[in-house]
């Protein structure tokens, strides 16, 4: 496993899914809830400086062979990213009930 510190970043479509969010619990939940669940998600991005590779694989990518994604668990959310020499990249934040396969497909594939 990799040491030290590592720089983590949130790709365009990573905001665009914690913007989602928040304005999704905005309508639905209250302002107190958005904000808690976008400090919570921030903590938990954060823990990936530390130890980038302690995520699993995603299942979705994993059966097709992919490996160079990881994945942390958020309850029900999941944070897709990928690790490149001392950089984490976020790529995906979404809900895990959904299904997965072709949104990770699309946006991490190309497909």
């Amino acid at each position: 496993m990799k040491e030290g510190r590592f720089e983590v970043e949130l790709t365009r479509g990573a905001e665009d899914d914690l913007e989602s969010i928040h304005r999704y619990l905005l309508e639905h939940r209250s302002r107190e809830a958005a904000e808690s669940l976008l400090d919570a998600f921030l903590d938990k991005i954060h823990t990936l400086e530390h130890h980038p590779e302690r995520g699993s694989f995603p299942r979705e990518l994993e059966v097709l062979g992919v490996r160079e994604f990881r994945q942390i668990l958020f309850d029900p959310y999941r944070l897709i990213y990928r690790v490149s020499g001392n950089k984490v990249f976020i790529l995906v934040v979404a809900d895990g009930r959904r299904d997965l396969q072709a949104l990770l497909e699309r946006r991490l594939l190309g497909r």
